[in-house]
């Protein structure tokens, strides 16, 4: 579990072929440099969020200054860890502790999708991301002032735009931009997406209780969330 809220960026420094005979090939072993502040009490075994990613450290050196992660064909699929390149910047968090202060909110380090980013707009000392996910269904869980992790960075939702084109779009305020590879991308690249789970549980629930309130009858759902919008249009 993890907070959203980078702690260092670090530098790839090598990506060498996995050993993945067993599963089919096409892994990486990544290993990522100047990152010593986030490595002071590393272990093998332990969790380290690489752009969102959570992945286990699977060697480190004695001086702590360096890490390696190995990343599934399945992660390189999902995720835009597969277009890392030597001297490619990555966010880095620890996994929390209990004592940690959440200042973001309840990260997974699970990738949901991969967004492109359409646009970059400055808005005085701001910078204005417009972002479309690859798989367009995430969006009934990203709503407006809710959070949405990109790249392992926990940000707020400023606007939603629904529909086969639909976007959302997020501030990166001055103080961010200097902490998170995020704010160095341009439109057309892309960035890991991860939805805040409260949604997904929220969904689960309801589609629970009207399975069992209601035979399974999904439509007194939908029923009942035009009536809202309905009402919500009228004012």
């Amino acid at each position: 579990m993890f907070t959203g809220l980078v702690e260092t960026i670090g530098t790839v420094s090598s990506l060498e072929p996995l050993d993945t005979s067993s599963s089919g090939g096409g892994g990486t072993s990544l290993t990522i440099s100047n990152c010593a502040e986030i490595l002071t009490d590393v272990h093998l075994g332990d969790s380290i969020s690489v752009n969102g990613t959570c992945l286990t450290v699977t060697t480190f050196d004695t001086d702590k200054t360096w890490f390696k992660v190995g990343v599934a064909p399945e992660t390189l699929r999902r995720t835009n860890l597969g277009s890392l390149r030597t001297n490619s910047r990555v966010n880095l968090e620890r996994a929390v502790l209990g004592e940690t202060r959440m200042g973001g909110h309840f990260v997974q380090g699970h990738v949901d999708t991969i967004a492109t980013v359409l646009s970059v707009t400055p808005d005085e000392n701001a910078l204005v991301f417009r972002l479309q996910p690859r798989e367009l269904q995430v969006m009934r869980y990203i709503v407006e002032k809710g959070y949405v992790t990109l790249d392992g960075a926990s940000l707020t939702v400023t606007k939603v735009v629904d529909g086969p084109e639909g976007y959302f779009e997020v501030m990166l305020i001055a103080y961010t931009q200097e902490k998170i590879v995020t704010a160095a991308k341009k439109p057309g690249d892309d960035v890991n997406v991860e939805i805040d789970i409260v949604g997904k549980y929220v969904e689960k629930s309801v589609e629970g209780y009207f399975a069992g309130t209601a035979g399974g009858d999904m439509s007194i759902l939908e029923k009942m969330v035009s009536r809202i919008v309905d009402e919500k249009l009228k004012r």
